[in-house]
């Protein structure tokens, strides 16, 4: 039985401004706003309803592979190729801190629920947590045995999930940082790994074309979707926790039933691959952006 889905998106616009392909976007937290990272080595904020491009923070000569608003929306976190991770002050356009101790490139942050810390994975195959207030590292996650290319806390902040190029998913305990379960049934490099809104389950992507998804309580795979054609760059779950989107380097964006794993939506960008892609806070926007420097809107 599929849930009861009634938005239909209609490709609405696309912004331009970046210079290269675009590695990740996401929407502020109250939807006004969008932040994306780009291999030309910037972070752009953009207002969502006007297209127009509000703040343009430049890095340093190397690729910008993740960036996300804080809870509250003031604050930009960014991570890129140079090791570091730089946050930002969205209003005034100015750096706060960097974060300095990966020994490689950082390839995702993200902060937690009551953004008081940060969480990084790295291709030094740790995972780090860090203060927001002191820039301080304050713990080491280590057990990945390649590149971590995902992590994202759990709703209440209790857990972190993340993915590796070694195919596992771990699941991590904050407090000790115990790895609490290793999920298996990937067969190529995991790219993404996001929690449901309740925090019961986990969503994933990976280069073996598949999206598969988990319960985090038991560490079971309760569904495989398949249809993407090629390697799978990014998934996020709908606010409704019904429903996820995913995009793909087969230059398509899909809706999908979690429950029933149907696909419901496809839209195809005759352009090229596909790097990240995000849905609104209200489930009433999609954004995708792409390697042709492009960020596509559906609403």
């Amino acid at each position: 039985m599929v849930a009861k889905y009634t938005k239909s998106f209609q490709f609405s616009r696309i912004l331009k401004g970046h210079g290269n392909l675009i590695r990740d976007i996401k929407f502020s937290p109250d939807g006004s706003k969008l932040v994306s990272a780009s291999f030309d080595t910037t972070v752009r904020i953009w207002d969502f309803a006007s297209g127009e491009q509000l703040q343009v923070f430049p890095m340093i000569f190397r690729n910008v592979n993740a960036a996300e608003f804080s809870p509250d929306g003031n604050i930009v976190v960014s991570c890129s190729n140079d090791t570091i991770i730089r946050v930002w002050n969205i209003k005034l356009g100015d750096e706060l801190k960097k974060l300095k101790g990966h020994e490689n490139l950082v390839c995702d942050v993200s902060f937690s629920p009551d953004g008081k810390h940060i969480v990084s994975g790295s291709a030094d195959r740790t995972i780090r947590i860090w203060d927001l207030n002191s820039g301080k590292e304050i713990k080491k996650l280590t057990g990945h045995s390649d590149k971590v290319n995902s992590v994202r806390y759990s709703p209440y902040g209790q857990m972190i999930v993340s993915s590796s190029s070694d195919v596992t998913i771990g699941l991590w305990d904050i407090k000790s940082g115990e790895r609490l379960k290793e999920l298996r049934g990937h067969s190529q490099s995991i790219s993404r790994v996001r929690f449901s809104p309740d925090g019961q389950f986990i969503v994933s992507c990976s280069e073996d074309k598949t999206i598969r998804i988990w319960n985090v309580e038991s560490g079971e795979q309760l569904n495989i979707f398949e249809g993407h054609s090629n390697s799978v760059a990014d998934v996020k779950y709908f606010a409704n926790g019904q429903n996820i989107v995913s995009c793909s380097a087969d230059m398509t964006a899909r809706v999908w039933d979690v429950k029933s794993g149907q696909l419901i939506e496809t839209f195809l960008v005759y352009a090229d691959m596909l790097c990240c892609v995000d849905i609104s806070p209200d489930d009433s926007a999609i954004v995708a952006g792409s390697w042709d420097k492009m960020i596509r809107v559906w609403e």
